[in-house]
C-alpha cells in the first residue's frame, strides 16, 4: 500500500484520471467478458445443434453471418484485451515516479486504438447481422403455407439464436466504445 507522501506527490487531476481510468476499464472489461462469453456459448449451441441441418446448408447468409459473428467475436477479444489496458494505465498513473506515468500523447493514443478496435469489432458483426436477418426475412416472406411441405423455409429458434449472438456482440462494442469515449472526454478535459 502506498504511503500518504506518495500519495500526495501525485497531482489531485491526475489521481481522479487514474480512478475513472481503472472503474472505466473494469466495468468495460467485465461487461464484455460476459456478453462475449454469452454470445461465444450461443453459437456454439447453435453450431453444434443446427450446422448440420438441411436447412442451414441451402442458406448462404446464415453461414456467413454466423462466420462474420465469429469474427466479431474475435475481435471482441482484441477489445477486451484494450479494456484490461486501461486498468494498466490506471496503475501506471499512481506512480510516484513521473518518467514511470505514461504520457498523455500515449494514453490518448491507445485509446484511438481501442476506439478503432471497437468500431471495427461493431462493423463486422453489424455485417453479420444484416446477413443473417436478410436470410431470416426471406424466410419468412416465402413462408407462408408452404413450410409445411419445405422444411428450409421454416424459421428455427436455432437461427434467433444466432441473431441473439450477434446483438450481444454489437452490445459488447458499444460498451467498449462508450468506454474509450468517456475516457477520451475526461482525459481531454486535463
Amino acid at each position: 500500500m502506498t504511503d500518504k507522501s506518495e500519495s500526495q506527490s501525485i497531482p489531485a487531476g491526475l489521481r481522479q484520471i487514474a480512478r475513472t481510468f481503472s472503474r472505466t476499464g473494469w466495468i468495460s472489461f467485465w461487461s464484455q467478458v460476459v456478453l462475449g462469453v454469452i454470445s461465444g456459448i450461443v453459437l456454439l449451441v447453435s453450431s453444434a445443434f443446427g450446422g448440420n441441418t438441411n436447412a442451414n446448408q441451402n442458406n448462404p447468409g446464415t453461414g456467413f453471418g454466423a462466420f462474420l459473428a465469429v469474427c466479431g467475436l474475435l475481435v471482441l477479444g482484441g477489445s477486451i484485451y484494450m479494456a484490461f489496458r486501461y486498468t494498466i494505465i490506471a496503475k501506471q498513473l499512481q506512480s510516484p515516479n513521473p518518467s514511470g506515468r505514461p504520457r498523455k500523447a500515449d494514453t490518448i493514443q491507445v485509446l484511438r486504438l481501442g476506439l478503432m478496435v471497437n468500431l471495427a469489432g461493431m462493423l463486422i458483426t453489424l455485417f453479420g447481422a444484416y446477413a443473417i436477418v436478410g436470410t431470416l426475412v426471406g424466410k419468412s416472406i416465402s413462408q407462408g403455407q408452404t413450410a409445411l411441405l419445405d422444411p428450409n423455409r421454416v424459421i428455427s429458434g436455432l437461427d434467433m439464436f444466432v441473431v441473439q449472438a450477434n446483438i450481444n456482440t454489437i452490445g459488447a462494442h458499444f460498451v467498449g466504445i462508450v468506454a474509450t469515449l468517456w475516457l477520451l472526454n475526461r482525459i481531454s478535459r486535463t
